[in-house]
């Protein structure tokens, strides 16, 4: 393939129409995608409409709305015009949400109906343009969710479409965009609190892009279903930019992908390519894989022998497979740390997944393998171009902090200077606040967040995501939270209780007995688990969670929230 004219959107974006223009680009399942023509025909309205809505090279575009075609079209047309992007996770709270737009300083916004509750507040009149994300339609005047969703009812009247009135206006000569201009500013929500806007340029998303196109191998003839959010760099980097750059086609839904949205989906679009988090593949093992295999006393005597186990599992990863659509290449699995049973029976079942890491400052792969080179319980090799470091590894393990510099490394975060230097040195080394090592041929296993890192009574470093698998590894556990309180260690449980309720429910216990037996669970596994793990990291106390942890949008624990 020809190399780009420069890490650029528009760059991007010619090449793209000019090697791929009649293949299908974006679309709806079920539906017709539009075609890589199309895509820029309609990239070059919005951009159009917003050159004369006074919105210039520099200015700053929020856009909040599910995933969809038009979340594209929106993205490439405020980069390609030199704007910045500022992509806002729509699981985060209403005055997150509104003090994002405030702190980015955003003079337009692109928002779709279903969470157009969440900036009603903000009076339409502080925006240069608002967009409705569902229709590329102008918002004209402040209304409401009720009387939007009226006009949506009778056909949009009141509302202009975007490509109707740019037909009318003059042309719009091409914004000249630069590889070091802030092309996104994502603002994270992580463990450990304060949200804060990663400046990502054109060359570190493009670059980044571009060095990964060999780790899930996609070419034109690629089909991805998009079911993470795109206001994610992992899913808007790997899902939106990577797929648009080879020639690709991505599909994606009009309704969250719960499992009678989704199955149908995936036998029609039979995915090649998908990107995911653990808790989609981790519930699905839990809920059908292995009720299958325990729940059947001659099945689960059987799963003892070797040779019949693998037989056993083969069978039912071929079921799995065929879940997906039956033409999986690449099942890409990031944004937080997979359960190792659950891995351990994807590599036996032969299902093509890999385990990415990598970070929103990063832009964000760090290592990663492709389906056919992956090793238990690493993340893969770097990607060719970065650097990698353990920083004062340990004399014994080898572990350490994980430091990063290369061409995908942020610019900083927004009007954070003190922020920016406490991560990033003079020199470029990113500080990744994860602890990893490199086994013998480079490929790279993280050991847990640094600031998780509970000290042992005679120094022992105690890794809680460790303790937290083995917990998780119980059929009536949902997630688990490990933490120091006081001297001891102790766990926060979530249980269950739909599984319970129908064990409860069919032994006709009352209320006391429910809270006696609950107890006498938590109890066991305490003792259970304390038998898997290290002296130094057994439990003093399981604490039930009543109600579910509060999380990131990678669906990790919020912990600063819980010590």
């Amino acid at each position: 393939m020809e190399p780009l004219a420069s890490f650029t959107m528009p760059a991007l974006i010619d090449r793209s129409v000019r090697l791929f223009g009649k293949h299908a680009a974006l679309g709806f399942v079920g539906e017709t995608a539009l075609t890589y023509q199309d895509m820029k025909k309609q990239i070059e309205e919005v951009s159009g409409f917003l050159h004369d809505r006074g919105i210039s090279p520099g200015d700053r575009v929020a856009i909040l709305g599910e995933n969809s075609p038009q979340w594209g079209i929106a993205y490439y047309a405020v980069t390609c015009m030199g704007a910045i992007i500022v992509p806002i996770l729509p699981e985060f709270h209403a005055s997150d949400i509104q003090h994002i737009i405030r702190h980015s300083g955003a003079s337009a916004l692109f928002v779709s109906e279903r969470y157009f509750q969440k900036v009603e507040e903000l009076e339409i009149k502080v925006f240069k343009t608002v967009v409705l994300l569902d229709t590329l339609s102008v918002i004209e005047s402040n209304i409401t969710r009720t009387s939007l969703r009226r006009i949506l009812a009778e056909g949009g009247k009141g509302l202009s479409m975007i490509g109707a009135f740019v037909r009318r206006i003059a042309g719009v000569a091409p914004a000249v965009v630069k590889e070091d201009d802030i092309c996104s500013i994502i603002y994270t929500s992580g463990t450990m609190g304060r949200s804060k806007g990663v400046m990502l340029t054109h060359r570190n998303v493009i670059w980044n892009a571009d060095a990964s196109a060999k780790i899930p191998p996609v070419t034109k003839k690629d089909r991805l279903l998009s079911i993470l959010p795109l206001a994610h760099v992992y899913e808007c980097t790997l899902g939106l930019v990577l797929p648009i750059m080879q020639g690709a086609v991505v599909w994606y839904l009009r309704k969250p992908p719960t499992p009678s949205v989704l199955l149908p989906a995936l036998a029609e679009v039979k995915p090649t390519t998908m990107l995911t988090v653990p808790l989609i593949i981790e519930k699905i093992y839990k809920n059908r894989i292995l009720p299958e295999l325990e729940g059947k006393r001659v099945l689960r005597a059987l799963c003892l022998l070797p040779g019949v186990r693998r037989a056993i599992i083969g069978v039912i990863g071929k079921k799995l497979r065929a879940m997906f659509g039956g033409h999986l290449t690449f099942f890409g699995i990031g944004g937080a740390a997979l359960s190792p049973e659950v891995e351990k029976f994807l590599r036996e079942a032969k299902f093509p997944y890999a385990i990415g890491y990598g970070l929103t400052e990063t832009s964000p792969l760090i290592a990663g393998a492709n389906a056919e080179h992956t090793r238990f319980r690493s993340t893969g090799p770097i990607v060719p171009g970065l650097e990698v470091k353990i920083d004062s590894p340990d004399p014994t393990t080898g572990e350490g902090e994980i430091l990063v510099r290369g061409e995908s490394i942020m610019k900083g975060y927004y009007h954070d200077e003190d922020a920016t230097a406490a991560v990033l040195s003079a020199d470029g080394w990113l500080q990744t606040g994860d602890l990893g090592y490199f086994d013998k041929d480079g490929y790279l296993y993280i050991k847990g967040r640094l600031k998780n890192v509970i000290l042992g009574s005679s120094g022992e470093n105690i890794y809680p995501e460790t303790v937290e698998a083995v917990i998780n590894r119980a059929p009536f556990v949902v997630e688990s939270l490990v933490l120091k309180q006081g001297k001891h260690l102790v766990a926060r449980v979530q249980l269950d209780y739909e599984k319970l309720d129908a064990e409860y429910a069919r032994d006709h216990l009352s209320e006391p007995e429910i809270r006696k037996r609950i107890e006498l669970l938590l109890e066991k596994l305490r003792k259970d688990v304390n038998h898997q793990v290290a002296s130094f990291s057994r439990l003093h106390k399981m604490i039930e969670q009543t109600e579910p942890f509060e999380k990131t949008p990678t669906q990790k624990i919020k912990r600063f929230l819980y010590t």
